[in-house]
């Protein structure tokens, strides 16, 4: 693995290569390091998103391999006045180690793989997740065991950046996932068919919800969507996720969410509440997930 720059372009050897290793990670966590693979090295996070959960888990975890993190907004750097992609990229490939990039455009990020000369992470852009995907498969096999065969059902904005990288994710562990989104919200017939895999897409949630092994929701209103909030939250209020929906799903489901949540808009708050413990475990496992993707890269 040389760049995380898709879920679509990792074999399922490698997306198995991180689960196990993010295993090693959590199970090692706070125990005496036996290697620091990034010990020596500066990495750099460009971000032009904000972010929480990503900024933190990354800089804990480039701290915990041995190394050192710069954090670049788009306000620090030449790049947020015009300064080009590529020339970021060779200039920043003479200074760091490694960059983690949050971004709007996926063109951004894989510029800056092709024309830099160090390792790339794609910690969000408007097409993919694939950090949070890694983190969010790390977290159904704790859970669950083998990923073959369960059924998760995405439930809101099907053509959304995690839905996306969902569809690849699926597809490559032979998971079957079931996306419920209004028409205008669904993904393109031709990203399905270029994924293959066994997805389903409809607008029936309670269809979609039943005998599923996995619930899992994100905001409806996400970074630079703000001017289509109005139309946003009206269209998608039937696809909220709540008690009623969790009924129709297996006995003990999982119910995930990759936060920010926004209670009782896309979840309600007493089924978040009620299914806490997996949402955060959920969250917690993008620090360990992210310190095994940051490990692999130093061995390209």
């Amino acid at each position: 693995m040389k760049h995380l720059l898709t879920i679509e372009q990792l074999s399922p050897a490698e997306i198995n290569e991180v689960l196990a290793l993010s295993h090693s990670m959590k199970t090692a966590r706070g125990k005496p390091a036996k290697n620091l693979p990034l010990a020596g090295q500066t990495w750099g996070l460009i971000f032009t998103k904000a972010s929480t959960r990503t900024r933190v888990s990354f800089e804990v975890g480039i701290r915990e391999l041995g190394g050192s993190s710069l954090y670049l907004s788009a306000n620090d750097i030449q790049l947020g006045r015009g300064e080009t992609v590529a020339d970021t990229a060779r200039v920043l490939s003479r200074y760091l180690h490694g960059v983690i990039i949050r971004t709007f455009a996926q063109e951004d990020v894989e510029e800056f793989a092709a024309c830099g000369s160090i390792p790339v992470i794609n910690a969000l852009t408007d097409d993919e997740h694939p950090c949070q995907i890694l983190a969010d498969l790390f977290t159904i096999q704790e859970k669950l065991g083998s990923l073959k065969g369960k059924r998760i059902t995405f439930v809101g904005d099907g053509a959304c950046n995690v839905a996306r990288s969902w569809i690849f994710a699926a597809a490559k562990t032979g998971m079957i996932l079931t996306i419920a989104s209004p028409h205008g919200y669904q993904p393109r017939p031709a990203l399905l068919a270029r994924a293959g895999g066994e997805i389903h897409v409809t607008e029936d949630i309670q269809t979609a919800a039943k005998d599923a092994d996995v619930l899992y929701t994100d905001v409806w209103v996400s970074m630079g969507k703000e001017g289509e909030a109005v139309d946003r939250l009206r269209i998608l209020a039937p696809y909220q996720l709540n008690a009623a929906v969790a009924a129709l799903a297996k006995p003990n489901a999982l119910v995930m969410h990759c936060l920010p949540a926004y209670r009782g808009k896309e979840i309600s708050a007493e089924l978040l509440d009620a299914n806490h413990q997996t949402i955060f475990d959920q969250a917690e496992n993008r620090l360990h997930t992210q310190k095994a993707i940051l490990t692999l890269l130093t061995k390209r």
